[in-house]
């Protein structure tokens, strides 16, 4: 059966928006404008779409991408609990009072020297009852660390080094490009279908609705895939920035790394799947700390972590 005029039309739409959606995942979101004014030119030229079905086209597209450009802080806040109240889902929180004091007085002592001291709800940094080596940084401030990669750390200056890195992850917004990224995907496979339809307000509101379904989604790709080495270098360089600020001695996130090589295990679930190789990051870091050198200790801080890392 021979398709209708009505129905031939739907698929070069659909065409021209799978084109976008990928040069879009290519490009990034800074050009979706221009790609969307390529893509409605394009359609023009090869007779694929009518003048009115590439304006609505491109302003549908365009319109879709700035609603995901920016979030408030209180749109930040929220996104970010509900990734952390997938986290706790899959992680019990360590019940040990004194452990989570000593690790939020030293994440908020840290945070405090960020490039972003304050967030909507404040940061919050909770230990997780697992023997994995892990470490998670939701939107708005709410940083998690296992038992496991706590037991990476021989000193305060490491711990904190860790915390810092957690903290880089959060001032750098990499949760939330994380998420976009989740939801442009989702609602440009939205415009593929949808735009065939019609393109109109309730098409973007429908849109603008697809996050809520995706939670889960983003989490396990927090979880399991992490970040990019691009965005582990930029929260290392955070980090060292930090530590600097605040007295610690940077280097003890190489001896984070280097305590983590030995106890990470081939073909694990935690650290080893989620992050570059410890030595990668090592090898980073040192150009922009120079060669390791060992922590000097301070007495007082040493007492300090001693006391507390029985507890972990």
């Amino acid at each position: 059966m021979m398709a209708s005029k009505k129905q031939r039309n739907r698929f070069p739409l659909i065409g021209i928006a799978a084109m976008l959606m990928v040069s879009w995942a290519l490009s990034g979101c800074r050009s979706v404008e221009k790609i969307s004014e390529v893509g409605a030119a394009v359609g023009v030229a090869t007779g694929l779409l009518t003048g009115g079905q590439a304006e609505s086209l491109r302003k549908s597209t365009v319109a879709v991408a700035k609603s995901f450009q920016d979030f408030t802080p209180e749109q930040e806040y929220y996104l970010g609990r509900s990734v952390g109240a997938m986290v706790l889902h899959q992680n019990n929180p360590y019940p040990e009072d004194a452990l989570n004091r000593y690790i939020n007085l030293i994440g908020q002592s840290l945070a405090m020297v960020s490039d972003l001291p304050e967030t909507f709800g404040g940061y919050h940094f909770m230990v997780l009852d697992s023997e994995a080596i892990n470490a998670f940084a939701s939107p708005g401030g709410l940083i998690f660390v296992t038992k496991g990669l706590l037991r990476c750390t021989r000193n305060e200056d490491a711990l904190a080094a860790v915390l810092a890195h957690e903290i880089g992850h959060v001032q750098t917004k990499h949760g939330l490009q994380t998420i976009k990224k989740s939801r442009i995907t989702s609602a440009l496979t939205t415009i593929g279908i949808e735009g065939a339809k019609s393109f109109g307000p309730a098409d973007v509101a429908l849109l603008a609705g697809t996050f809520g379904d995706s939670i889960s989604d983003i989490t396990k790709t927090l979880i399991n895939s992490g970040y990019s080495r691009e965005f582990e270098q930029q929260a290392d360089s955070a980090a060292v920035k930090i530590l600097e600020r605040i007295g610690y001695d940077p280097n003890g996130l190489v001896e984070m790394l280097k305590e983590m090589e030995k106890r990470l295990k081939p073909g694990g679930l935690d650290f080893a799947r989620t992050h570059p190789s410890p030595q990668s990051r090592i090898k980073d870091i040192e150009k922009i700390t120079g060669p390791y050198r060992p922590v000097k200790r301070v007495v007082a801080r040493q007492e300090r972590f001693n006391r507390i890392s029985e507890s972990f």
